[in-house]
């Protein structure tokens, strides 16, 4: 004798695998969402004010205001977020920034932190 059977009405007709009033639910499974990370810019007393606003256009794609907010943040607190990306993009922006300083001869420092 096999397993008793699961469908209710026992005429095999039922397209419910729950049985009458059965209640099929779909499982999704959540896919997690990868890490933000911030890149920062770091204040310092030699890399001119418009060179800061340059890059926060230019590799960050900032307005014109937003990119000034930000220099300014970073002049008068030490430190600016600007911008939060998946990590590699983030390191990409961040090399970015020490090329364009270095190229420059600026001594702009960027880092990234785990948003």
């Amino acid at each position: 004798m096999g397993p008793p059977s699961h469908s209710a009405g026992g005429n095999g007709n039922s397209k419910d695998p729950q049985g009458e009033g059965g209640v099929l639910t779909e499982t999704r499974k959540r896919v997690a969402r990868p890490d933000k990370y911030k890149v920062l810019l770091h204040n310092d007393d030699f890399t001119p004010m418009e060179f800061v606003v340059s890059v926060l256009e230019q590799i960050f794609g900032k307005g014109p205001s937003a990119a000034t907010h930000i220099m300014l943040q970073i002049h008068r607190t030490g430190l600016g977020v600007a911008g939060v990306y998946m990590l590699e993009v983030a390191e990409t922006k961040v090399a970015a920034v020490h090329q364009a300083a270095g190229e420059r001869g600026y001594p702009l420092r960027a880092g990234v932190e785990k948003e």
